[in-house]
């Protein structure tokens, strides 16, 4: 992964998004997005537990970004390094072999957070 992986993904995703929102006839994503919002809010299941979902979903579906999202998600959630193997085996067991690489991207993923959190 490139320098500064975390910051450029997410202004990328920023810079995207306001474009998305701010496009016209955009009613059907203002929408979706909304839906996703409000999903992951505290509930039965709290937004910890959501964000684990959430990762474990996107690591079979093989989506980067959304992978790279939630582990954020699930590092302000405080989801330790422990809990997040046994999420990368359960997403690995469900989604099969296929999904090794994704999660050698994630746990790459995951160690730069681990950083940026040591030097802030």
């Amino acid at each position: 992964m490139k320098k500064n992986v975390i910051s450029s993904f997410n202004d990328y995703r920023q810079k995207m998004n306001d474009s998305l929102l701010t496009a016209p006839n955009n009613k059907v994503i203002k929408r979706i997005f909304n839906v996703d919002t409000n999903a992951f809010r505290d509930g039965a299941l709290n937004i910890k537990t959501k964000e684990m979902l959430g990762l474990v979903a996107s690591m079979v579906l093989k989506c980067d970004d959304c992978i790279f999202y939630h582990l954020q998600k699930c590092h302000e959630e405080g989801v330790t390094t422990e809990e997040l193997m046994e999420l990368f085996g359960i997403a690995n067991l469900v989604g099969g072999t296929i999904v090794i690489p994704h999660t050698r991207r994630a746990m790459e993923f995951w160690e730069e957070l681990g950083e940026k959190n040591l030097s802030t």
